[in-house]
């Protein structure tokens, strides 16, 4: 238990410090971003801060106890991100070495998400426990 404990927060804090550092520069339309988004895959310029904004969001979904619905919203949104991101670059016509370090955030992903089930699998995890309770309708 411990050790599946501490490969999940591992693995979330690394993958949610790497999604919120990403969108520091989207929510604040830096010329580094805009360049990248805008310029180099074609996105509106006004699209750069919202996916900023819902990295952010998702980033803090699967870092605090929220409803384990919106914990699987939030993987889906950052992984729906992160594969449109790695689609993205490589439909653009760059080169693999351009895109290839998308693998990176991808592998980070799907491990906070495994451990993440692991994690809930075993139990003793309260606040999650009681979102399932009052979703099946019994408060404990």
């Amino acid at each position: 238990m411990k050790k599946t404990k501490t490969i999940y927060w591992i693995l979330t804090s690394l993958f949610a410090l790497l999604m919120f550092a990403s969108a520091i520069p989207d929510i604040l339309s830096d010329p580094i971003a805009v360049k990248g988004m805008h310029e180099g895959l074609g996105y509106p310029v006004y699209f750069i801060p919202f996916i900023g904004f819902a990295k952010v969001l998702g980033a803090l979904a699967i870092m605090t106890p929220v409803r384990p619905a919106i914990k699987e919203w939030a993987y889906a949104g950052l992984f729906f991100d992160l594969i449109g991101a790695t689609y993205s670059i490589a439909a653009s016509g760059q080169p693999v070495a351009n895109w290839a370090f998308m693998a990176l955030p991808v592998i980070l992903a799907i491990g906070s998400y495994t451990f993440y089930h692991k994690k809930l699998r075993l139990g003793n995890n309260k606040s999650e426990q009681k979102y399932e309770n009052i979703l099946a309708g019994s408060v404990a």
